[in-house]
């Protein structure tokens, strides 16, 4: 079904999509009720909403670009600060729940096979699939498909499911800090922090006031963007050149052309080199982390739109029910082994997140809760899972395919 605004209107979808982010943020920082829902998941859900009633189109290259540039811009403007001598510690943390996480992925992909592969045709190539996905990302979910070989129908009805339910999942993701039986069982101290770094005692709300005034100049905003441009520009390009020119054929040399051709890890390494040894110039730069984190707003936006619950319905309600067991073991093997080892919840949540949304969407909820200390960490742990999750999809693939 045609949509009101069509795909090709970029100036209208622009709009919308700058428009929701920047109501969001309003709603978040001024009502007490929108602060606790958090303005991401408002946003998300305008979007969801206008995606469904077909206001707007459920894909266009608007949407494409906001994953192409939009996100990529926003991760060195929300590092600037990231001195990776300070989260170096923190970082192995990250590490060891996100790979509790992926073990729970594996476990769910297991589970869900064998309750539904009577139902659906090859549903190993699916597992392959989902098993990349909720360990790395999208990137994993089409190599995984290019390999088994996946027909063009699964494949777009797996993609909406997982869409959907990636939408769905952020939205309790993002829920569950506000929950006091959560609270109640798991330490916290991120969000400790940002509670003690504001005062609601003035009928502010807490995004409010987190997200005060701050002194900036045209030379802040002039050096932040540029910076930023420069640092994707040149990762992209040392990216390419290093995926063309290491081999691959074995796991070492798959490895090393997976982690040196990756944009992202690249990204985010010389942007934390940068606030590592030159940290007073970084520093100085004001206003890098607001501007970020609104790129980050309209991505949060853009994740609501692909979730058309019609098409669900109509064409692969397994595959929801197939995707949904799989997040659903991992969100609770992350939950219980990290209340075993003492992990803390917001440590759980962003690796869970990381495993199912991947580095981005992990990072957008750090952002979004204002644990800063932990964006540069959970961006490792979710490229990593991009590094992994291209292996892990094949195994299980393969593995399931004579089960």
């Amino acid at each position: 079904m045609n949509s009101l605004i069509s795909a090709d209107n970029a100036w209208a979808l622009w709009s919308i999509l700058i428009g929701i982010a920047a109501l969001s943020i309003y709603l978040e920082q001024t009502y007490s009720w929108a602060s606790k829902i958090t303005g991401a998941i408002i946003g998300l859900v305008i979007a969801m909403l206008l995606a469904n009633f077909n206001v707007i189109p459920t894909a266009a290259p608007t949407y494409d670009v906001v994953w192409g540039y939009v996100v990529p811009l926003a991760i060195p403007l929300l590092l600037f600060n990231a001195n990776i001598k300070k989260i170096w510690k923190e970082s192995g943390r990250i590490m060891v729940i996100f790979m509790i996480g992926a073990a729970g992925t594996l476990l769910g992909v297991f589970l869900a096979y064998f309750l539904l592969k009577d139902s659906i045709p090859d549903l190993y190539k699916m597992a392959a699939m989902m098993t990349g996905s909720y360990i790395g990302g999208g990137v994993n979910f089409a190599a995984m498909a290019e390999s088994f070989g996946a027909g063009e129908e699964w494949i777009s009805a797996l993609t909406v499911a997982d869409n959907l339910l990636m939408a769905l999942y952020f939205f309790v993701l993002l829920a569950i800090p506000s929950v006091n039986f959560f609270l109640k069982k798991f330490k916290h101290p991120h969000i400790d922090a940002v509670n003690a770094a504001v005062d609601t005692s003035e009928g502010e709300t807490l995004a409010k006031q987190y997200w005060g005034r701050k002194e900036i100049s045209l030379r802040d905003i002039a050096f932040g963007v540029a910076l930023s441009f420069i640092i994707v520009w040149v990762s992209t390009e040392i990216s390419s050149v290093l995926a063309a020119v290491i081999p691959t054929g074995n796991f070492a040399y798959d490895l090393l052309n997976g982690l040196l051709g990756n944009k992202y890890l690249l990204i985010t390494t010389f942007t934390m080199l940068l606030a590592t040894y030159a940290p007073k110039f970084m520093s100085g730069i004001h206003g890098a982390q607001e501007i970020g984190t609104f790129l980050i707003y309209i991505f949060l936006v853009v994740i609501g739109v692909p979730a058309s619950i019609p098409v669900i319905i109509s064409q692969a309600p397994l595959l929801l029910v197939f995707t949904a067991i799989i997040v659903a073991v991992n969100m609770i093997v992350s939950l219980v082994f990290g209340k075993i080892f003492k992990f803390d919840l917001e440590e759980i949540l962003l690796a869970s997140n990381a495993n199912i949304g991947g580095p981005t969407t992990a990072a957008a909820m750090a952002i979004a809760k204002g644990w800063n200390k932990l964006i540069g960490p959970i961006i490792l742990a979710g490229v990593w899972g991009y590094i992994i999750g291209n292996y892990l999809g094949i195994f299980m693939g393969n593995l399931l395919q004579y089960m």
